[in-house]
């Protein structure tokens, strides 16, 4: 098959080589390279301001935004061939009539001028691939970088380069398969796309950059930054899958010293106990561990305990029960795995039992069992980009494995909708998916999704209801949810002054 990638040469990134590479390891795919100039290019004055982001954020340099030259597609044929059977249009200038032709747009307009426009005007961005006028696949972009230009950039060009391998290049598609390709929980807008600031204004947005950098230096040497809280309260039969809202008599804070935060609750209710799992973050080493309190009628009996120590960052201990013993997937993005522990002294004495995913930089790992198959749900960071706007599955016939992504992989982009927030729960008959909305800052709102379709064809869900922190629970973020022996759990962000004398860690 002949594709045909359309790229300007006067901007060529390492995001186009990127992109070439893994077209071409496409099978039976044949490339060639359109790289003539076109219009619409980004301003020398952008280009500065994201000299300056480099340098007062400490930005590597190899990113996928860096220019190359034109030498970089040497291995690829710089003339289109003569007639492609698919162009893929990242400039918005083919017109061919008789061939197909793939034009990449956000929020309805072509161009990397029109995206970086957008990050610079605080907006999501939903990125599209449009064939003969119509959506084949459609993604809204994201980044944990908010008010950062450049990262926030790079890890929307690293997604649509995502989102355009996840789509189907062969033209014959069932009617089932395009049905069941990534869609959003609600249906984009077209709203007509800002015009990129002038000198002016990016100069300006370039110094109050750098004196909220300084801000920022200032603010983390008088506190503990980030710091996470954990709320939780008894449901009396009412959780929040029934309320849709906070409960009007809020919620209790599991205490810590300051020295350390407490994230990701997990709660299992194992032996008619109620025993509580945490990220235990420890400020002075810059890294988590997993601990364990035990829960009675009137909160925790103790503090949180370390029952799981390894030489990586690990949190979002998801527990479950299975063949009567307890079992846990910690995320371990920082190892590059997704592996199954089992307890053989509970809440402790957890011992590796298998390694189930590799070379991944996968997530928050959610396990459901769900029609007759083992699912894993996982945001992945394909080839750069965000943490959490990409959603990869993979099924298997036990939880133990073996796992097999899923064809349509990633099923679905989405920076409000994608990261997993806590287990999936059946509910009234339905599966609802605790996700997180990501679109202001990373965990800044806790969403309930509908799943209305699961299969190997593809994962369709329906967000509810949006929870966001508020007067019944303070702070700026919510990110997870969960539910066990009638006590339910969620999270959110806490101030901690180092100068605060520390206090115990009970509640």
């Amino acid at each position: 098959m002949q594709v045909s990638l359309r790229l300007d040469s006067e901007c060529l990134r390492a995001f186009h080589l990127m992109l070439l590479q893994r077209l071409a390891a496409l099978p039976h795919v044949e490339l060639s390279v359109d790289a003539r100039p076109a219009d619409g290019g980004i301003p020398g004055s952008a280009v500065a301001l994201f000299q300056l982001e480099t340098a007062i954020h400490g930005l590597p340099a190899n990113g996928v935004a860096k220019r190359l030259p034109l030498s970089a597609l040497a291995p690829y044929p710089t003339r289109p061939a003569a007639s492609p059977d698919l162009v893929i249009d990242l400039c918005g200038d083919v017109s061919l009539d008789g061939t197909r032709v793939w034009r990449v747009t956000y929020d309805g307009a072509a161009g990397e001028a029109v995206l970086l426009a957008l990050i610079l005007d605080g907006r999501t961005p939903i990125a599209r691939i449009e064939e003969n006028g119509a959506a084949i696949a459609e993604g809204r972009l994201g980044t944990e970088y908010g008010g950062i230009a450049l990262a926030s950039f790079q890890d929307m060009l690293a997604r649509t380069a995502s989102l355009i391998l996840a789509a189907p290049i062969l033209p014959a598609m069932t009617r089932a398969a395009r049905a069941a390709l990534p869609v959003l929980p609600e249906p984009a807008q077209a709203v007509a796309p800002p015009a990129m600031p002038s000198t002016t204004k990016l100069g300006v947005r370039a110094g109050k950059a750098l004196a909220r950098r300084i801000v920022q230096k200032i603010y983390h040497l008088c506190y503990n930054a980030p710091h996470w809280k954990v709320g939780w309260r008894r449901t009396d039969g009412r959780d929040l899958y029934d309320l849709r809202a906070h409960p009007a008599s809020g919620w209790q804070e599991l205490r810590d010293d300051g020295s350390r935060f407490y994230a990701d609750p997990f709660p299992i209710l194992y032996q008619g106990k109620v025993t509580l799992f945490v990220e235990d973050y420890i400020h002075r080493l810059g890294r988590a561990i997993i601990s364990a309190v035990p829960f009675g009628p009137s909160g925790p009996i103790g503090r949180p305990e370390p029952v799981l120590d390894l030489p990586y960052h690990l949190s979002y201990p998801f527990v479950f029960e299975r063949d009567g013993e307890v079992w846990m997937v910690p995320e371990s993005c920082a190892n590059g795995t997704v592996d199954l522990y089992r307890a053989t002294a509970f809440p402790g004495g957890w011992v590796k039992e298998a390694t189930l995913l590799s070379g991944v930089v996968a997530s928050d790992a959610t396990l459901v069992e769900h029609g007759g198959r083992w699912w894993l749900f996982a945001t992945v960071r394909d080839g750069g980009g965000a943490f959490s706007d990409a959603l990869h599955l993979w099924s298997a016939p036990d939880f133990r494995g073996p796992w097999t992504p899923h064809p349509r992989n990633p099923v679905l982009i989405d920076i409000a909708s994608a990261r997993p927030a806590g287990r999936m729960v059946e509910h009234d008959g339905q599966l609802l998916r605790p996700v997180q909305d990501c679109r202001r800052s990373y965990g800044a709102a806790l969403g309930i999704a509908r799943v209305v379709h699961l299969d190997l064809n593809g994962m369709e869900q329906v967000v509810e209801t949006i929870l966001t922190p508020g007067a019944l629970w303070s702070g700026r973020k919510l990110h997870t949810l969960n539910e066990a022996g009638g006590l339910e759990f969620i999270d959110g962000s806490g101030i901690a002054p180092r100068w605060k004398k520390r206090r115990p860690s009970l509640t």
